[in-house]
């Protein structure tokens, strides 16, 4: 199984139904996909797929998006069944009472977990956006970072004759658009698979060599305040279509484990010292 998100085996896989992760009388979340999109846009009308309108249809029921993950990003998405239980949780996720943990395949080695602090200027689409503030302030951009895993491939890129690459942990504090990607490459270890923020050399290594054609960020976990019962919930994504991915390079694929890391690296957040420049 590969891990596309631009071919015509992704296609069938995005039509299939939307797996469910979490669903009662308040929530309900799923697993989205790479490659597919929230919701209807102007942006791609060619699109007839978007999660909101198929998860509608799949559970018979109106739902309420609360956050969003950009297309390539696969992992949990979260709505509610009702305007009111929408408002009480747009209250917890601005008073950042969400926390997000998200895996990131990166270039080169992630050396030691720290957190870093670079504040990111608003990214404004060049249609939907033209008519916004082109010149805004940056805002401020908090993501902690633990690196889990680490590989040399014997493949040449560029000058170098091997390619190293890092599994890593990514927590975002804030939510800025296209954040963790946007850190990563300021600090020299770009995602693989993104078009923007990434390089060309490194994702045009993962389609030739591991058939990858998807953006390596995946949303693993979402931990809430529960809006009806105040008891917190805990919402995981395991790896789907990247267990294959990790398999070959050597990871972990047993998501117990990476739920022990989630679970070691609350603690530490705290303590984390700041990234310098560099990383």
């Amino acid at each position: 199984m590969n891990c596309s998100a631009d071919n015509a085996s992704n296609k069938a896989a995005v039509t299939e139904p939307l797996k469910i992760l979490y669903r009662d009388d308040a929530l309900v979340a799923i697993d989205k996909p790479s490659g597919l999109l929230m919701h209807r846009s102007f942006l791609d009308k060619h699109e007839t797929e978007f999660a909101l309108q198929k998860l509608r249809d799949q559970i018979g029921q109106h739902v309420f998006p609360l956050h969003r993950l950009d297309r390539p990003t696969s992992g949990v998405l979260l709505f509610a069944l009702s305007a009111d239980t929408a408002r009480l949780m747009t209250e917890q996720l601005t008073a950042r009472h969400w926390q997000k943990y998200y895996l990131a395949l990166c270039r080169g080695f992630f050396r030691a977990p720290g957190l870093l602090d670079y504040p990111l200027k608003e990214e404004l689409d060049a249609i939907a956006d033209k008519k916004a503030d082109q010149d805004k302030d940056k805002q401020q951009a908090q993501t902690a970072f633990w690196p889990l895993a680490q590989v040399e491939l014997p493949i040449a890129v560029g000058k170098y004759q091997a390619a190293r690459y890092s599994l890593v942990l990514a927590q975002p504090l804030t939510g800025r658009k296209h954040q963790i990607r946007r850190h990563l490459a300021h600090l020299r270890h770009p995602v693989v698979g993104c078009v923007n923020h990434g390089e060309g050399r490194h994702n045009r290594l993962f389609r030739e060599h591991f058939d990858c054609h998807r953006l390596v960020l995946h949303a693993a976990r979402l931990e809430l305040m529960h809006p009806l019962t105040g008891l917190p919930l805990q919402i995981d994504a395991p790896l789907t279509d990247l267990a294959s991915l990790f398999s070959r390079l050597g990871f972990q694929t047993d998501w117990s484990w990476y739920q022990q890391q989630m679970l070691n690296c609350q603690p530490a957040l705290a303590q984390l010292s700041a990234l310098g420049e560099n990383g």
